[in-house]
């Protein structure tokens, strides 16, 4: 089967000039004439020429060295190991080409920790670095740091505006909220009350959070049918005795909640107290399709996750920071995932 891969030779057969010539104008390799060079430079934008950097690269003999500093994933936040092993897998098919891929791990929610490891990849100097900034104060003291040090950096999973990152990969929090919006808004009565738990330690400072709940409540403020109160609970933990705590003196105090939305990947904390007390009648919303959630999902105490593709996104991240790196490529600004919306009848499909 015949590529459609356009290549140099093309480029040169219909500037009616050498493969040398092209070579030299695409890399800046040498002089040529005015004329020619933009004569070439119009052909590769019309053919949409895209250059061969993994070929260019095995021919090369700079090293390069990208850091990715993500959370520490554990038995309580399992969504990020997904993550790592995206970023590992893509790293491993571009060891050919020299490029080393190191991990660092910061304890979620924990600023200082934050800060700790984001000097530990200062003092690495590494070429270019990936990573998801979650609390948005530090992440943002971070990016000044990769900018005083001319390296470049790719968001994962979370965006901030006011930064120089070259891409970001990941979902939009806004919309994912407004779709987790929509979905319980068809499913209770309008003058049932909806339930909005964040699960952080500081709401204010976890950016994609902050984002969701944004995005949740202005789909009832411009389009939903649903009139009742939205009631936000922030737990600062997922210690089950404290969640039963809460949850328990909200849903007394407000007899009419018919739905619950988890505006992280937790979703399964809340379902987890729910068949404990045994409440059945709620919608339970959340995020990403994991064995704790999935487990939930299959007894009928989550309804609805939303899924995010988070191996995916350290995936591509790894391929765009070396895109830049090897060929000054730059990534797509804001790559947002598929907001794809799973329950028990296609859940299936994702384990």
């Amino acid at each position: 089967m015949k590529s459609n891969r356009i290549t140099i030779k093309d480029i040169a057969r219909q500037a009616g000039v050498s493969i040398g010539t092209v070579d030299r104008v695409l890399h800046e390799r040498g002089e040529v004439a005015a004329v020619t060079r933009a004569r070439i430079l119009d052909l590769a934008e019309k053919m949409n020429y895209k250059p061969n950097l993994f070929a260019r690269a095995l021919t090369s003999k700079k090293q390069y060295h990208i850091l990715a500093l993500i959370p520490q994933a554990s038995d309580e936040n399992i969504y990020w190991v997904n993550h790592k092993e995206g970023i590992l897998s893509q790293a491993k098919e571009l060891e050919a080409y020299s490029v080393k891929v190191t991990v660092i791990h910061f304890e979620l929610h924990n600023e200082d920790d934050f800060m700790r490891q984001a000097s530990n990849v200062l003092e690495q100097h590494p070429d270019g670095v990936i990573f998801a900034p979650i609390l948005r104060k530090e992440s943002l003291r971070f990016a000044e740091q990769l900018d005083a040090a001319n390296i470049p950096y790719i968001f994962i999973d979370t965006y901030i505006k006011d930064s120089n990152c070259i891409g970001f990969i990941g979902e939009d929090a806004f919309q994912s909220g407004r779709v987790a919006a929509s979905i319980i808004d068809f499913g209770i009565s309008p003058e049932s009350d909806i339930l909005m738990v964040n699960l952080a330690k500081d709401l204010d400072n976890t950016q994609h959070l902050t984002s969701r709940n944004q995005g949740f409540m202005s789909y009832f403020m411009d389009a939903g049918r649903n009139k009742g109160m939205k009631i936000s609970l922030e737990i600062a933990t997922s210690v089950p005795a404290e969640v039963a705590d809460k949850l328990t003196r909200v849903l007394a105090a407000n007899p009419s909640i018919g739905a619950v939305w988890v505006s992280s990947a937790k979703a399964y904390v809340v379902a987890r107290y729910l068949e404990q007390a045994n409440v059945k009648n709620m919608i339970l919303v959340g995020y990403e399709v994991y064995n704790h959630n999935i487990d939930y999902m299959r007894k009928d105490y989550i309804q609805y996750l939303i899924a995010q593709q988070p191996r995916e996104q350290g995936s591509k991240a790894v391929k765009a920071m070396f895109g830049f790196l090897a060929e000054h490529t730059p990534p797509i600004k804001l790559e947002y995932q598929k907001i794809e919306i799973v329950n028990s009848e296609n859940i299936r499909f994702y384990v």
